[in-house]
């Protein structure tokens, strides 16, 4: 479980960066380029990947040796 939840938020935090950088412009190709809407999606996206990553790091296994 700790693994799965590291994985999710390490790619909602991947994702996250992509919306971010397309958002600022510096990703061109894309709607999303130079709106600053997504930049604010992705730096809540990033944040959230954070946090669940971090939970990922920090959470014990409920199988008891």
């Amino acid at each position: 479980m700790r693994v799965a939840l590291f994985v999710v938020g390490l790619l909602v935090l991947l994702i996250g960066a992509v919306f971010a950088g397309q958002g600022l412009g510096f990703i061109p190709g894309s709607f999303m380029t130079g709106d600053m809407k997504w930049f604010w999606i992705g730096l809540a996206m990033i944040v959230v990947g954070l946090g669940v990553g971090a939970g990922g790091l920090r959470s014990r296994s409920s199988k008891r040796v």
